[in-house]
C-alpha cells in the first residue's frame, strides 16, 4: 500500500445502501470494517447524501462493523440530530456485543434506537412481524 492509497482499503471499510423501501421511505446502509477516524469523511459524506434523499427512517446496519471509535460516533450523533429536524427516524442495528456495549459505555443506548437485526428494526417501525 502506498501512502497515496486509502487507509479504509486496508482494513476492509466499505458502505453499502443495501435497501431502499419506497413505500414507506425507509433507506437502509450497511457499514462494514473498521469505522474510526480513517473512514469518517466517508461515512459522513454518505450519510449526509442518504438524510438528503429525505427518508422517513434510516437503518444504518452495523452488523459488519468490527471496531467504532468516538469521531464515529459522533458522525451517528450528528446524522440523528439531522434526520429529527426533518421528521426521520434513525435506528441502529448492532447484533455485536462489543459494539453494542460502545453505545451502552457511552450513555448513546439512550438516544438511539438499537437493534439487534435488520429485520427487528424494520418491525419496529413497519409493525410487520
Amino acid at each position: 500500500m502506498t501512502d497515496s492509497e486509502p487507509y479504509a482499503l486496508a482494513i476492509g471499510f466499505r458502505i453499502d445502501e443495501t435497501e431502499y423501501l419506497a413505500a414507506s421511505r425507509t433507506i437502509v446502509v450497511a457499514v462494514h470494517g473498521d469505522t474510526d477516524m480513517h473512514v469518517v469523511d466517508e461515512l459522513e459524506a454518505r450519510l449526509s447524501e442518504v438524510i438528503d434523499e429525505g427518508p422517513a427512517l434510516l437503518v444504518l446496519d452495523l452488523s459488519g462493523v468490527t471496531f467504532l471509535d468516538s469521531m464515529a460516533l459522533g458522525v451517528l450523533l450528528s446524522s440523528l440530530k439531522r434526520l429529527g429536524q426533518t421528521g426521520g427516524k434513525l435506528r441502529v442495528v448492532t447484533p455485536r456485543p462489543e459494539i453494542r456495549r460502545i453505545f451502552e459505555v457511552t450513555l448513546l443506548d439512550r438516544l438511539f434506537d438499537i437493534d439487534s437485526s435488520r429485520d427487528e428494526a424494520l418491525a419496529a417501525t413497519t409493525g410487520r412481524p
